[in-house]
């Protein structure tokens, strides 16, 4: 596990491929709890390439010196992203 926000991450590897390629992450927060969004694919192993960009938010518990999973939401798509943007903008703005 990580002891540090700047280690996490959600590249996944399985039997010698990455199968979860982390393209980015932003860190929104820090501290006993640390939020992170990710922008990811995931290896089509049918087509033996990347699918289009994915997007996922997490959040963890750093707990005796190592941060833990605690939540996850997935953002499947661009028009999902996009609708998400949208929302909080409205909300911003009120």
């Amino acid at each position: 596990m990580a002891e540090t926000v700047e280690e996490l991450t959600v590249t996944y590897e399985d039997g010698g491929i990455e199968t979860v390629k982390e393209l980015d992450k932003k860190v929104l927060t820090k501290g006993a709890w640390a939020t992170i969004i990710y922008r990811y694919q995931d290896w089509n192993r049918t087509k033996e390439e990347y699918g289009p960009d994915k997007y996922t938010i997490r959040r963890y518990q750093k707990r005796n010196g190592e941060y833990q999973q605690k939540s996850k939401f997935n953002i499947s798509s661009k028009d999902q992203a996009n609708s998400i943007i949208a929302a909080l903008e409205e909300w911003i703005k009120e």
